[in-house]
């Protein structure tokens, strides 16, 4: 049964050898969206808090007219939330949620670029001994001396959304 989670993930890949991303530091550590699902990179906008709403997605910002949730990564992974600095950036993607394209803006340390990693190269997370949790990582893909940890959206934001209202924060 480990081995099976082991894999790599086929829906990342669709049978594809290369995918290509954008690089994004988040707690010092390289991240890595797929380009497609990346509408804009934003520089820092005012934010509204939304009254109740869960820390991971408490609060909305403008995006050309429309109001979009802002996600905080670290906060699912249980860490302190991001310090906004120079470098800080938004990257605005779009998620499937139930079916429907949703808008989601994800507060990042700082941006890189647009890159193409390889499957060859993928490997799944380890079971332990990383501080991100294993099911929220899709993969991670060795690249030069480092490592690009490909997340988990889905997981992600379907865990705060069934998990969320627990009483954390």
């Amino acid at each position: 049964m480990n081995q099976a989670v082991r894999r790599l993930p086929e829906e990342l890949w669709g049978g594809r050898e290369e995918l290509e991303v954008l690089t994004f530091d988040i707690a010092g550590e390289m991240f890595a969206l797929e380009a497609f699902i990346v509408q804009e990179i934003l520089d820092l906008l005012p934010e509204t808090v939304v009254p109740g709403a869960k820390p991971f997605v408490g609060s909305v910002i403008n995006f050309r007219g429309k109001v979009i949730p802002l996600a905080d990564i670290r906060l699912a992974f249980g860490m302190e939330a991001t310090r906004t600095t120079i470098d800080s950036r938004i990257i605005v993607i779009v998620l499937d949620v139930e079916g429907e394209p949703v808008l989601t803006g994800i507060r990042t340390d700082k941006v890189h670029e647009v890159t193409t990693l390889l499957r060859a190269a993928g490997e799944a997370p380890p079971s332990v001994g990383m501080r991100w949790r294993p099911d929220f990582i899709d993969c991670l893909v060795k690249r030069g001396s480092e490592f690009i940890i490909v997340p988990n959206l889905q997981a992600i934001f379907t865990a705060q959304h069934d998990h969320g209202g627990n009483g954390r924060s």
